[in-house]
């Protein structure tokens, strides 16, 4: 297989597009190479296999999708509230929709994994691990709401974001902002603070 991390990246980026456009049938190493605009024969010398192909575009669009540390950090400066929870949904939700070539690919990955057992392994393993890796990040940081508010916090982001890039009309050009903020004011409540500290009057 060919080393060159620059074109396999490249590669695999154009292999998001193929799938966000094409869906995952259309996803082969000549379609690849033609999105690309490499020659014939390119993408096979980089990917071992068609299921090598869909794995490692999976990665790739975790890797396009992990927020930038530095605008963290920045997001982070405020204290820890239920509005400070609101602005990182926000954040969040506006992240994916900047790359909607990226969340359509990876719908379409989703669906393919049901019918092949070692991709849906893979992508539960990478899903899972960023799910644990936000409710550590959540705990850490002191942010109010428990586990189960994350995850269903975590839940109704996914629904969202299905129903905005499938049905966008269904929701309405605010329905982003507005469930997203209506979410963690139903979860966390006004003055709620990180868990396992009692407040005050409580």
């Amino acid at each position: 297989m060919a080393k060159n991390p620059e074109r396999r990246v490249m590669l695999t980026d154009a292999a998001v597009d193929v799938l966000a456009h094409e869906g995952a049938r259309g996803l082969t190493f000549r379609a690849v190479d033609a999105r690309a605009g490499v020659p014939v024969g390119t993408t096979s010398n980089y990917f071992s296999s068609r299921d090598d192909l869909l794995m490692q575009t999976g990665a790739r669009i975790s890797s396009r999708m992990t927020p930038d540390p530095a605008q963290v950090e920045q997001t982070m400066l405020a204290a820890p509230s239920r509005e400070l929870v609101a602005e990182l949904m926000h954040w969040l939700i506006r992240r994916m929709t900047d790359d909607r070539t990226g969340y359509l690919a990876m719908l379409e990955l989703r669906l393919e994994a049901t019918r092949r057992p070692d991709l849906r392994t893979q992508l539960t393993r990478t899903v899972r691990a960023g799910f644990e890796e936000s409710l550590s990040f959540h705990r850490d940081r002191g942010l109010p709401g428990d586990p189960d508010a994350v995850l269903v916090l975590y839940l109704a982001m996914t629904g969202v974001l299905l129903e905005h890039f499938t049905l966008p009309d269904m929701l309405g050009d605010d329905g982003l902002d507005h469930l997203g903020f209506a979410g963690v004011k139903q979860l966390i409540p006004p003055g709620d603070g990180p868990p396992g500290k009692q407040q005050p009057g409580g």
